[in-house]
């Protein structure tokens, strides 16, 4: 899970657990305390997850390598043409239109 996700979900819980706690009555101290535990771990999580994405890169540029411009490389291009065409070419010995999937009409 990325940081920025798990710190939205920590607060959600963080608000949660402080209604909760606003609900009860004060006289259950034994319930009062666990609550109370529950809220400063999750305070402590948010700190934590706070701090690892204030640090820095989150991914390592050993593991990933250099980062692509986005763009289909001509040999990617390639495959990709070839394996349209196989589908095609299977669908045409189906009788069915590769699009849609719709049996195809004979003309006279």
């Amino acid at each position: 899970m990325k940081a920025k996700k798990a710190l939205k979900k920590l607060n959600k819980v963080e608000v949660l657990l402080s209604n909760v706690m606003e609900g009860f009555p004060g006289n259950n101290d034994g319930l009062e305390n666990l609550l109370g535990a529950a809220k400063v771990s999750i305070t402590e999580a948010i700190k934590t997850v706070g701090s690892s994405t204030a640090t820095g890169k989150t991914r390592s540029s050993a593991r990933f390598g250099k980062g692509r411009n986005g763009r289909l490389s001509a040999e990617g291009r390639r495959r990709i043409s070839l394996a349209a065409k196989k589908r095609w070419a299977e669908a045409k010995r189906k009788g069915v239109n590769a699009v849609t999937g719709r049996r195809l009409t004979k003309t006279a």
